[in-house]
């Protein structure tokens, strides 16, 4: 079948690359970049460019934007989807998305599904697009509460086929709340934590949780502060609960309680290794 990738970046590249590994449909992909298009051809991730006359044939619709973007184009590309095509954005918030393609969606002879897949890399762009990046991965999807289950079974199996080791469904509520904590509040967390004054004398002093603390302090900014902001509720309820919770380190730090110290770390030791057995 035909399968149209939106956005030919790191998640929407890495989806095209996985769809030709994996399947033999058919990908016809579409970027603002003409380079982007070109190098995708290149390396075979995409069989030909889509436009409005191909994508009427396109049996599922990858949208792999930023959230806004998502919204325009799925909305001012509406009446060119197939009937009972899945359209299905990659995008990491959903509420946002949901709450303005629904009105437009709801009704309509194609399927409108929020999606997520829970992957990535520090890096943006085609360049950095894998063949191998969902391997094992979870897909989140957060459809209509009044979609077919045959729909959804259709979604779950095109995302399986492709290596993803799950597929979650969820609400747009629920997953954000979850996305503030599993990834937003690292993004922050890494971004603040790079930014001490002895970040550039680190070489000769670091080793494996510097990288890890910083890694995706390499982020593209005008994704994120996107991102951030669409889901700003549940993300400063968890910064706040940080915050809340450095205090009490500091706290026996500036008391020199070593019990208190003691008691902290084991608890998040504890907590950690639980997570570990889940």
């Amino acid at each position: 079948m035909d399968i149209a990738v939106i956005g030919l970046g790191l998640i929407g590249g890495s989806l095209a690359r996985t769809i030709k590994l994996h399947t033999d449909h058919r990908v016809l992909g579409a970027d603002t970049d003409p380079e982007t298009l070109a190098q995708a051809r290149r390396m075979d991730a995409i069989d030909g460019e889509l436009n409005d006359e191909k994508l009427r044939g396109c049996q599922v619709v990858l949208v792999a934007l930023y959230p806004g973007d998502i919204v325009t184009w799925t909305r001012d590309h509406a009446r060119f989807f197939a009937a009972d095509a899945l359209v299905i954005d990659c995008g990491g918030v959903k509420q946002a998305v949901m709450d303005r393609v629904t009105p437009f969606a709801k009704g309509q002879p194609w399927h409108f599904i929020g999606g997520h897949p829970m992957a990535g890399r520090e890096f943006s762009g085609f360049r950095y697009a894998r063949d191998d990046l969902f391997d094992n991965a979870s897909m989140i999807l957060t459809p209509l509460p009044e979609e077919e289950l045959s729909v959804l079974q259709r979604a779950r199996d095109f995302f399986m086929d492709l290596g993803f080791r799950r597929v979650q469904f969820t609400t747009p509520r629920i997953h954000d709340e979850m996305i503030a904590y599993t990834s937003q509040l690292a993004h922050i967390v890494s971004s603040a934590y790079v930014k001490s004054a002895l970040a550039d004398r680190h070489k000769g002093y670091s080793a494996g949780s510097f990288a890890d603390m910083t890694r995706v302090a390499r982020l593209n900014e005008g994704m994120w502060t996107e991102l951030f902001m669409d889901n700003r509720d549940a993300l400063l309820r968890e910064l706040e609960g940080l915050i809340d919770r450095l205090g009490a380190y500091r706290d026996a730090l500036a008391k020199e309680d070593s019990e208190a110290l003691k008691t902290l770390l084991r608890e998040g030791r504890e907590v950690k290794e639980s997570l570990e057995e889940v």
